[in-house]
C-alpha cells in the first residue's frame, strides 16, 4: 500500500472512506503529529495503491497488518471514516493483539444498503477521452446531478499523464467489488468475533450511517465502546467539523496510548 509516515512516538494508522485517498484526514495527522508516529494510507483501489480485482474486509485487515509489519509496527491505533472505518473495525476483530484502539467515524459494522450506485454511474458517465480540462469534468459530474461538494471532494482522484485524463482510483475494480463493501463479514459467521479493547465511534449528528438500532450489533462486536455525536455534521464529519472531530480522536488515543 502507498503510505506517508510523520511524526515520531505510538503508531496512529489513519484509513479513508470510498472515493477517497490519504489526503483526506491530512487535519486529523497534523494535529496527531506532534505526538504521534502517523501513517496516512491509500486503500487498495485507491490513491497510489496498487488496484486488486477483489476487495474483502478480511483481506483488507490482513493488508493493514501486513504494512505495520513492513514498518516494523507492533502494535498500532486505528482510525478510519466510512469505509475505512470498517477496515479498521475489521482489522482489530482479526488482528485484536496487534490493536491498541480503534476509532470510527460515522460508520457501524453492519451491512447496509447501496448509497453509491449514482456516484460510480456518473463517475462512468465522464468522457475521460475527451475532456481538456477538470472544469469540464466537474460540469459532467453536476449534470449527473452530483452536489457541488461530493464533485469537487470526487475529483480529487482526477489526474492527467502525457496521454490525457484518467482516475487515479479503480473505478470498475471499486464497482465490481462494491457488494463487499457495503456488507460485513461478521454477519455472515456462525461464531461472531469481537474485540475488546477500547473502540470510539463518531457519528454525525445529521447523519444516518450510525442509528440506534446499531447500538446492540455494535456492543456485541465491541463491548468496551463510548460515542460521541458531533452536532450540525454530516457524513463527512472530520471536513465539516475538524476542530472537534480532531479533539475527540486526540483525546480518545491519549487516554489510551499506554496501554
Amino acid at each position: 500500500m502507498n503510505y506517508i509516515s510523520t511524526g515520531q512516538g505510538p503508531a496512529v494508522i489513519l484509513i479513508h472512506g470510498l472515493f477517497g485517498n490519504l489526503d483526506n484526514l491530512n487535519s486529523l495527522s497534523k494535529s496527531l503529529e506532534p505526538n504521534y508516529r502517523v501513517i496516512r494510507v491509500d486503500v487498495p483501489n485507491h490513491g497510489l495503491s496498487p488496484h486488486w480485482s477483489t476487495m474483502s474486509y478480511p483481506a483488507l485487515a490482513l493488508a493493514m497488518v501486513e504494512l505495520m509489519d513492513e514498518l516494523l509496527i507492533d502494535k498500532a491505533h486505528l482510525v478510519g471514516h466510512s469505509m475505512g472505518g470498517k477496515i479498521a473495525l475489521a482489522t482489530a476483530l482479526s488482528f485484536p493483539e496487534r490493536i491498541i484502539s480503534v476509532v470510527a467515524a460515522d460508520i457501524a459494522p453492519v451491512s447496509y444498503q447501496d448509497r453509491h450506485l449514482s456516484v460510480f454511474n456518473a463517475l462512468r458517465s465522464v468522457d475521460l477521452s475527451n475532456i481538456e480540462n477538470r472544469s469540464q469534468a466537474l460540469s459532467s459530474l453536476l449534470q449527473s446531478g452530483i452536489d457541488a461538494g461530493t464533485a469537487q471532494f470526487l475529483l480529487k482522484n482526477l489526474t492527467r499523464d502525457e496521454t490525457g485524463f484518467k482516475w487515479k482510483m479503480n473505478l470498475d475494480g471499486l464497482l465490481d467489488c462494491y457488494p463487499e463493501m457495503i456488507a460485513w463479514y461478521n454477519d455472515s459467521v456462525p461464531v461472531k468475533m469481537v474485540y475488546k479493547g477500547p473502540c470510539l465511534f463518531i457519528r454525525g449528528g445529521d447523519s444516518d450511517y450510525i442509528t440506534a438500532d446499531h447500538r446492540q450489533t455494535i456492543m456485541a462486536q465491541f463491548p468496551n465502546v463510548q460515542a460521541k455525536t458531533i452536532e450540525g455534521a454530516g457524513h463527512w464529519l472530520h471536513a465539516q467539523k475538524p476542530t472537534i472531530f480532531n479533539r475527540l480522536v486526540s483525546e480518545f488515543i491519549d487516554k489510551h496510548k499506554g496501554k
